[in-house]
C-alpha cells in the first residue's frame, strides 16, 4: 500500500457558514454560528463536511443518486440497468472504492480528509461576519423574522490536507482524478450552507 497527499488551501470567494450546532441563546447576539476549533476559537471546516460535500456531487454527477433511494450509493446497487455502461460502472467503482461502501465490497475507504484549518495568512484578517437573513411576506413585501447568520468572510484562506491509499489492484491516478474532479464540482456549487443565498463559493488551490 502506498499513501498519496493532496495538500494545498481553499479560498472563499464568497462568505462561508457551516453550523456549530450551538445550542445557547444569546440576547443581541449570533442566532446562527459557525464552528470552530475549541482550543483557539477559530473557524475551521470539518473533514466530514468537505468529504460529504464532495461524494454527494460526484455520485450526481455520475448519475447514480435516483436508484438509492436517497441513501448513499453502495455496490448492491451495481446490478441496475444504468450499469450496463461500462463506463458509469467503472467510474460508479471508483467512487466506493474512494469514499467507502457500506456493503464492503471494495476493501477499505482510501480516502482520508482531515479538518481544513486557517491557513497562516489569513490568521490576522476578520474571520467573523453577521449578516441578516430575513423571510418576505408575499402579500406585503416586507421583511420579517431577522435572524443573524454568522459567516467566515470572502478572501479568508483554509489548509487542505487529503491523504489516499493505493492499494494493490488500484490505479491512481484513478482515485486522485475522482477528488480533483470533486473539487471542481464544488466550486461549480458551493461549501456549507445557504449556497441558494450565495454563501460557500470557494476556490482550491492545490499546492505543486
Amino acid at each position: 500500500m502506498k499513501i498519496e497527499k493532496l495538500t494545498g488551501t481553499i479560498e472563499l470567494l464568497s462568505g462561508l457558514h457551516i453550523g456549530g450546532g450551538d445550542d445557547t441563546m444569546k440576547i443581541g447576539g449570533i442566532d446562527n454560528g459557525v464552528i470552530k476549533d475549541v482550543n483557539t476559537d477559530k473557524p475551521y471546516i470539518p473533514g466530514s463536511s468537505l468529504k460529504g460535500k464532495m461524494r454527494s456531487l460526484l455520485e450526481w454527477h455520475i448519475g447514480v443518486v435516483g436508484i438509492g433511494d436517497g441513501n448513499p450509493f453502495n455496490s448492491k446497487l451495481l446490478d441496475n440497468a444504468i450499469f450496463n455502461n461500462t463506463q458509469v460502472k467503472n467510474r460508479a467503482e471508483i467512487l466506493l472504492k474512494l469514499f467507502g461502501d457500506k456493503e464492503g465490497a471494495f476493501g477499505i475507504t482510501r480516502i482520508n480528509v482531515g479538518d481544513c484549518h486557517l491557513n497562516d495568512e489569513s490568521k490576522g484578517k476578520v474571520l467573523s461576519e453577521a449578516k441578516y437573513e430575513n423571510v418576505i411576506n408575499r402579500q406585503k413585501g416586507t421583511a420579517e423574522h431577522p435572524r443573524q447568520t454568522e459567516r467566515v468572510p470572502a478572501g479568508v484562506k483554509f489548509n487542505f490536507d487529503i491523504r489516499i491509499k493505493v492499494l494493490d489492484g488500484d490505479k491512481k491516478d484513478e482515485l486522485i482524478s475522482m477528488v480533483k474532479e470533486g473539487f471542481k464540482l464544488i466550486e461549480s456549487d458551493y461549501l456549507g450552507g445557504s449556497g441558494s443565498r450565495g454563501y460557500g463559493r470557494v476556490k482550491f488551490h492545490l499546492s505543486e
